[in-house]
């Protein structure tokens, strides 16, 4: 049965990411995007509340693709876009394709996650996808679609979302798909704030700077991107 899909991102609605991730979905039914008009990372669940959000018809470059660009935030598209810019409520929600791992700790601050989870509190099943920063695409394009033929068919499961990373290698080098990862304590990286400027009045402007850290624990979704695994795992809703 066709599916009412709508797909956002964090990354803005011109991405590349987006892009793939539309293309590949329209083949389940009729697809919407609804994104962010720019960069949106580290978002998390943030909506807006005390001003308008603005939505544009835009010109998509998937052929069958319904778009609107939104001055909002993942989540508020959405929440607009499902509760006032569809003619229908859609089945699924789809977040990505990001341009960066969400896995571990991480995935607190994803935007990506957060429409997902966006998504999941409206009710409707909802997946967020994304891969490594590297540019290597072979191990999506080559797992993508099977890996969605699955999800699309999957039952709402109420404060579920279904989080899946694709890892940045060549595809010889990927080791195949763990399913049922749980989401690793660990970090990307550990964080410290470094000086990078004096300010007037005794101010202090601050950067953050990270030392990559890859101690993940067994059975997590950062330990199978690690080893070059394709995860899929359920990530659990705050309510």
């Amino acid at each position: 049965m066709a599916k009412r899909i709508l797909i956002t991102n964090d990354d803005g609605i011109k991405s590349d990411g987006i892009i793939r991730l539309a293309e590949a979905a329209k083949e389940f039914g009729e697809v919407y995007v609804i994104a962010p008009d720019d960069q949106r990372s580290a978002a998390s669940h943030s909506i807006t509340l005390r001003h308008g959000i603005d939505v544009y018809p835009y010109d998509f470059p998937v052929e069958g693709v319904k778009a609107y660009s939104c001055s909002g935030t993942p989540a508020d598209c959405v929440r607009v876009g499902s509760l006032s810019v569809m003619p229908k409520k859609p089945d699924i929600v789809m977040s990505g394709i990001n341009f960066g791992y969400n896995v571990a700790s991480d995935i607190q601050y994803s935007a990506t996650v957060g429409a997902a989870l966006e998504g999941e509190f409206q009710g409707y099943l909802s997946i967020a996808f994304s891969e490594g920063m590297n540019g290597i695409h072979e191990t999506t394009d080559k797992y993508l679609r099977d890996i969605m033929t699955e999800l699309v068919e999957k039952e709402y499961t109420p404060g579920f979302i279904y989080n899946v990373n694709f890892p940045g290698c060549k595809l010889e080098k990927c080791k195949g798909v763990l399913k049922d990862r749980v989401v690793s304590r660990s970090a990307f990286y550990k964080d410290s704030y470094k000086e990078i400027e004096k300010l007037p009045n005794d101010g202090v402007r601050y950067m953050v700077d990270g030392a990559f850290s890859p101690t993940p624990e067994e059975g997590t979704d950062y330990g199978a991107i690690l080893d070059n695994y394709v995860s899929i795992g359920l990530v659990e809703n705050l309510c």
